[in-house]
This record gives C-alpha cells, sequence and structure tokens, in this order.
C-alpha cells in the first residue's frame, strides 16, 4: 500500500483548472495518507500543530509533498505565517494556478 501511495504522490498531477477545494481535497489526501491523520480532524478551520500535531518538521515535509501541485520549489518563507490549512490552501493556490 505505501508503494502504492508513493508511485501516485510520483506522477505528475493534474492541475489545470483546479479550484481552492479541489487543492484542499489534495492536502487532505496527503495528511490521511502520509500523516496518518483521522479525516475527521481535517478541516479548513483545522490548525496545523494544535489541531493536527504537526510539528514544524511535518509542515515542512507537508511543503515538499505539495510540490508535486505547484510544479516546482515552493519557498518554504512564505508558509512562516500560517496557522490553519486554509492559509496552507491560500497560498498554494495562486503557485497552482501559475503552473497551467
Amino acid at each position: 500500500m505505501r508503494l502504492l501511495i508513493i508511485s501516485m504522490l510520483q506522477k505528475p498531477q493534474e492541475t489545470t483548472n483546479m479550484t481552492k477545494d479541489d487543492l484542499f481535497a489534495k492536502v487532505k489526501e496527503v495528511l490521511i495518507n502520509e500523516f496518518e491523520i483521522e479525516e475527521s480532524k481535517i478541516t479548513p478551520e483545522a490548525k496545523l500543530s494544535d489541531d493536527l500535531d504537526l510539528d514544524s518538521i511535518d509542515a515542512v515535509d507537508l511543503i515538499v509533498k505539495m510540490r508535486q501541485f505547484v510544479g516546482g520549489k515552493i519557498d518554504p518563507e512564505m508558509f512562516k505565517t500560517v496557522k490553519t490549512l486554509q492559509n496552507v490552501v491560500d497560498i498554494l493556490y495562486p503557485l497552482v494556478q501559475n503552473k497551467n
């Protein structure tokens, strides 16, 4: 199963016309599959550290895993003020749109 998840994450992802809801779904999928977070905890308002128990190393790992959707590097500095999953989506969304 882990191999299947890894291969899914390594495949180029289709991002044409991706909405913020679509992007949130992708983030949610990564959090469930890679970080083993309960689906019920994953909401736009969920705080990365308080609600999802993600530390700074986990946050960096999440950024790395999200690169597949933006087509390249993500500047970690952009995430210094991120508190919630919605913040993550709001920062990644313009990068996804620029990819197209």
